[in-house]
């Protein structure tokens, strides 16, 4: 069965070849292109989903190791295990999910197929797919990082050409935090290599550090997890987070919370923890310090936004010190807290940013205080999906946000052994704070946004034509032909939006609802998510527990 992982990274990777070699009479069919590729993706995804043997976890599954490169010793190594094969469904069900977004008209403008270049978006995503589920494939260091760099250059275009006023600024943040990051933690696999003279991850991983001192797994540990940091982010690696979210278009923004993110926590479960056990338990105190500061620090920065999706970005800060701080604990309690907290908030920001995304197509900013409020009244069926939403991401229980949250303050309550318990205690207690200021600053923005009486709304004088609303006609009403003005200055003019009875698209509902069940199903049935991670997490704590 090793032939799953190839065709998963094959079948994108031979979309976006084909793509170059299409004539440009092709652009007529780059709707369904996209899908095509993306879909047969997920397809593979969920084979891998449901020929996976449940009994065993732990174990590593659908292996591939073959030479790569012999002169050097390296090996094209891939194989699933629990905690891998989560994160690959999700990458792959969410590029699918942009994709049918994209492809009926979902983002217009600069994020969708209405804007230039619809045949470099397509390329773009798919090589950013490729790269995504390469890094949760791959076995080997050196191939890991080959497949964890992949993503940063489609990711620099789809922020620096289809992103939003800011995105050149953005786009170069974000390519020189993470190139410098990524050369830290490049220093760091170079130096365990050196040690024990293997780039196997499976054989590092059983080792457990065994054959390195311990100052030298502390110097690897510090480097690798820099430059993972870097991708998390942790506070204070995290400041190209929120220009990259805000500028970014909804496809991307989906994608970087969704699952970029998701590249940097991952490492420290496959690579930082396991191979380096000794580095870790000296980190972990700092470790789990950086991330409280970054959950209080989160929440009080979403206090503070006037742009919705700025505001998602920055929770997106707090949310992933919540996954760190389960890293810190060393124990299987936190750990799977973690990797539970970090399939969750895939779902939850995924869908916000979807959300956001449609809240500025429709109004045309996201700024809080122009949307004038009363969502819930002028478009009930978007406001109480974004209300959905958030409610999630606060860690309402019931839904997917609140099980990872509650696990990881558990495992800070009874830290590993050799830990100072009082401090991770101190720690639990910020987390605490941490949760309720999340909480508080979701309830100032639904205040905002879905509450309150609307102002009146001006329908869109351009709807897309390959829509299909939900309900059978739209209500239409004269453009607003007030003066815009000038560039660069400050925005006036009240926002106003499209007034539809539907009020969400059918395209939308396509994309949102797969989202939405999963935050339940995994909300009412955590065990299904455990289940999953538990015996790798054990297996990898061998050393440590």
């Amino acid at each position: 069965m090793g032939w799953i992982p190839v065709t998963l990274l094959a079948v994108p990777l031979l979309g976006a070849l084909l793509l170059l070699l299409a004539p440009r009479t092709f652009r007529d069919v780059l709707r369904a292109y996209g899908l095509i590729f993306s879909g047969v993706t997920l397809a593979l995804s969920l084979v891998l989903l449901a020929t996976f043997d449940y009994s065993r976890p732990a174990r590593m599954q659908f292996e591939l190791d073959r030479p790569w490169i012999p002169g050097l010793g390296l090996r094209l190594h891939l194989g699933v295990d629990g905690i891998s094969l989560p994160l690959i469904v999700l990458t792959a069900l969410l590029t699918f999910l942009c994709f049918v977004y994209l492809c009926w008209g979902g983002a217009r403008g600069t994020s969708g197929f209405m804007s230039a270049r619809p045949r470099a978006l397509v390329f773009t995503l798919l090589v950013l797919e490729v790269g995504m589920i390469g890094t949760f494939l791959a076995l080997d260091l050196l191939l890991f990082f080959v497949f964890f760099e992949i993503v940063l250059i489609p990711m620099y275009f789809l922020i620096g050409i289809w992103g939003g006023q800011g995105r050149r600024a953005a786009s170069i943040k974000f390519i020189l935090y993470t190139l410098l990051g990524s050369v830290v933690m490049l220093l760091g696999l170079l130096l365990v290599w050196a040690q024990t003279g293997t780039l196997d991850i499976e054989a590092l991983s059983a080792a457990h550090g065994a054959g390195m001192p311990r100052s030298i797994q502390i110097l690897a540990f510090v480097a690798i997890g820099v430059g993972l940091a870097v991708k998390t982010p942790m506070w204070p690696l995290h400041t190209w987070l929120p220009d990259a979210h805000t500028e970014a278009p909804t496809t991307g923004s989906v994608l970087l919370a969704g699952v970029l993110l998701k590249m940097g926590t991952y490492g420290f479960a496959r690579i930082a923890i396991p191979v380096l056990p000794e580095g870790a338990a000296a980190v972990a105190p700092w470790l789990g310090a950086f991330a409280v500061v970054g959950i209080v620090y989160g929440s009080l920065a979403c206090l503070a936004q006037r742009d919705l999706k700025r505001m998602i970005a920055y929770s997106s800060v707090g949310h992933m010190g919540f996954v760190l701080l389960g890293f810190a604990t060393l124990t299987p309690v936190g750990i799977n807290g973690a990797l539970f907290a970090n399939v969750a908030h895939g779902l939850i920001t995924g869908l916000l940013f979807f959300l956001a995304g449609a809240v500025k197509e429709r109004y045309h900013t996201s700024e809080m205080p122009a949307l004038g409020g009363g969502m819930l009244a002028t478009m009930p069926r978007l406001g109480s999906m974004l209300t959905f939403a958030s409610i999630a991401s606060l860690g309402l229980p019931g839904l997917a946000g609140f099980w990872g949250e509650m696990l990881v303050l558990f495992g800070a309550f009874q830290p590993a052994n050799g830990l100072p318990r009082g401090l991770f205690l101190t720690y639990m207690v910020i987390g605490g704070l941490g949760a309720v200021l999340t909480a508080a600053y979701f309830l100032v923005m639904l205040s905002r946004v879905t509450h309150g009486r609307p102002r009146p709304a001006a329908a869109d004088p351009h709807p897309p034509d390959d829509l299909v609303p939900l309900d059978d006609h739209l209500i239409h009403e004269p453009p607003d032909e007030r003066p815009v003005a000038p560039l660069g200055a400050p925005a006036r003019r009240p926002a106003t939006a499209t007034l539809h009875p539907g009020d969400i698209y059918g395209h939308e509902l396509l994309a949102w609802t797969p989202l939405v069940v999963l935050i339940l199903l995994f909300g009412l049935w955590p065990g299904l998510l455990l289940s999953l991670t538990t015996p790798p997490v054990q297996t990898l704590l061998g050393a440590i527990s």
